[in-house]
């Protein structure tokens, strides 16, 4: 059996498929991770989580910004005029394809394997039981039946640094953007979510969260994507997999049930030349 993990899809289905290809990918034996932000963007946001709901228990998926926004907007707290999710939105199947959505957990940990896998990252100040404890949290809010109040409060980027003193939205909005908007984080825990670009453009004292002095996660292996300025990279225990497919880079696997992990990609012109379907 092998196991492929891959970054943000953003409804790049075509690319999702040829990705599939070039891995030799087997249903009847083989498993995906997903990064998260599964939609979003691309041309085809609603044939690509038709076919990852499809999959059902060959997939782990972690929830991704975009996705949570998607679930915003279905909730009715936001609304979009982008035509790939209004497709989602007029879709037969939306209720299904949404709730599948919001079941999603915020990190899937494997101890056999001893990988991690989540969207953004694991605040350097959390250990690995701590990031399980306060994705559980959040976890238990979004499957409830009053997750659209969580909608409501989701959007802002205070608290920007952690204390186990938050209470109520203010807490499970940092655990939200922690695990779904983080790139940069100071050795103090202040996160910084306006930076986006790569590393070496952010405001002096805040670092990419995975070279924080202290991380408590630095022995642990972790997956993430979101960050596409980033691109490829395997440093510091983590693995990035967020290569810029919608910006006309790449679509990537990391492959991580063997005994060295290695990555496979796509390239993607189609998005570099515009030319989306």
């Amino acid at each position: 059996m092998a196991i492929y993990a891959i970054g943000d899809l953003q409804g790049c289905y075509d690319d999702f498929r040829r990705l599939l290809d070039q891995c030799r990918f087997n249903p009847d034996k083989d498993r995906l991770w997903l990064a998260g932000d599964l939609i979003s963007r691309g041309p085809k946001s609603l044939q690509t989580l038709r076919y990852v709901v499809s999959l059902d228990k060959l997939v782990i998926s972690v929830l991704g910004n975009h996705d949570l926004h998607m679930l915003a907007v279905d909730a009715g707290i936001k609304s979009t005029r982008d035509p790939d999710l209004v497709k989602i939105l007029e879709a037969s199947d939306r209720r299904e394809l949404m709730d599948w959505l919001r079941h999603r957990p915020l990190i899937h940990h494997d101890a056999s394997l001893n990988y991690t896998l989540v969207h953004a990252g694991i605040y350097p100040h959390w250990n690995l039981s701590q990031a399980q404890a306060h994705a559980a949290e959040l976890h238990a809010v979004l499957r409830s039946d009053n997750y659209r109040d969580f909608f409501e409060h989701m959007y802002g980027d205070e608290p920007d640094c952690w204390s186990e003193d938050l209470h109520g939205w203010d807490r499970l909005r940092f655990i939200c953007n922690s695990f779904s908007r983080m790139r940069f984080c100071s050795h103090s825990g202040q996160l910084h979510l306006a930076a986006k670009g790569p590393p070496g453009t952010q405001p002096e004292g805040f670092h990419p969260w995975y070279m924080v002095r202290g991380r408590k996660t630095q022995n642990q292996k972790i997956i993430f994507g979101h960050w596409s300025t980033l691109g490829k990279q395997h440093a510091n225990n983590v693995y990035a997999l967020d290569t810029g497919c919608i910006w006309g880079g790449e679509l990537t696997a990391l492959r991580i049930d063997t005994p060295e992990p290695h990555y496979i990609s796509v390239d993607c012109p189609a998005h570099r030349e515009g030319k989306l379907e």
